[in-house]
């Protein structure tokens, strides 16, 4: 992959696109830190298709669904109610 300083990617838009259909992603950096990529559409739908599970993944997964607090039972305060 190549770099790109984020100065010459905004000013070279175009030839960083064309650089990045052409061999692939790009990396652009901002104070010579790892800041973005640029991928083409086709590799970037690909990723996103592989990272995402299934429905059936997820429901038959190990994996809680929700957080949901259940408060134990038997420690609820409760109104007493006087004799009339």
């Amino acid at each position: 992959m190549n770099s790109w300083p984020v100065q010459d990617a905004k000013s070279r838009f175009s030839e960083l696109l064309d650089t990045c259909l052409s061999e692939g992603p790009q990396v652009v950096t901002r104070r010579g830190a790892e800041t973005a990529v640029l991928v083409p559409m086709a590799e970037w739908k690909r990723l996103n298709n592989t990272a995402r599970p299934s429905l059936k993944a997820l429901l038959l997964g190990e994996d809680d669904r929700i957080d949901l607090m259940i408060p134990a039972r038997g420690n609820a305060n409760r109104r007493v109610v006087s004799p009339l």
